[in-house]
């Protein structure tokens, strides 16, 4: 095999290879990533108090959402204990006031949120609205209804958000141990939104750039060849 012929193949395999890589590195960016947050994980807490959810959790940052082991908690009959899907622990917003759920990068970083189970801890007929954001503008609204008695799953699907928030109003005091506007959150569906490494990045442009530099000199050889 000549030189020439050597460097048409090497030219020919690496061309597959820039190809191949940078496919997959496009793929790779906004790659959804499925995560379903339990809060079972989580320490258990106390027989009358819960526990803020710390930040970080589950990828995600969390404002006024604490979580509580329901097996154990002293007010039961609640919605707490018939509003868990998986056990031992759910979520809930703190006195009722509205919670936020955001992404934990400082850049920007978005995520989807698919689904959720909610319930209501004191009171049926509870209103909660739930809102999507991105970079502060509100890109989803919906407005859900919840009793205590069991949870329902909701197929929220906002996509490319920033933040989340749960705002829950009305109901119906049903008589349990307890009262107030309390939210019971669990199996938290959302999917994370992921870009390649800077590694990953660079090594696509140097193959793409070898490629190119070696496309370059078979046509400068091809030219020579041609005069000859």
């Amino acid at each position: 095999m000549t030189i020439l012929a050597v460097r048409k193949e090497l030219l020919k395999v690496c061309s597959i290879a820039v190809f191949s890589a940078v496919a997959a590195g496009t793929l790779g960016i906004g790659e959804a990533q499925g995560l379903v947050l339990t809060f079972d994980d989580l320490d258990a807490t106390s027989e009358f108090d819960g526990n803020q959810i710390p930040n970080g959790y589950g990828g995600l940052n969390w404002d006024n959402f604490y979580y509580l082991t329901t097996p154990t908690y002293q007010v039961n009959p609640s919605g707490y204990q018939f509003g868990t899907v998986s056990s031992p622990n759910v979520a809930y917003n703190s006195f009722g006031d509205p919670a936020t759920v955001s992404s934990v990068s400082i850049d920007g970083g978005q995520f989807d949120f698919n689904s959720a189970y909610l319930t209501a801890a004191w009171s049926n007929g509870l209103n909660i609205l739930v809102e999507g954001f991105s970079d502060g503008i509100t890109k989803y609204a919906t407005t859900v209804t919840v009793d205590t008695t069991s949870p329902t799953q909701f197929n929220f699907d906002f996509l490319d958000i920033d933040s989340l928030k749960f705002t829950s109003s009305g109901g119906i005091d049903v008589g349990y141990g307890g009262s107030g506007t309390q939210i019971v959150l669990d199996n938290f569906t959302y999917n994370s939104k992921t870009v390649p490494e800077p590694t990953t990045i660079l090594g696509l442009l140097t193959v793409t750039s070898f490629g190119i530099a070696l496309s370059r000199k078979q046509k400068w050889q091809q030219k020579v060849t041609s005069k000859v």
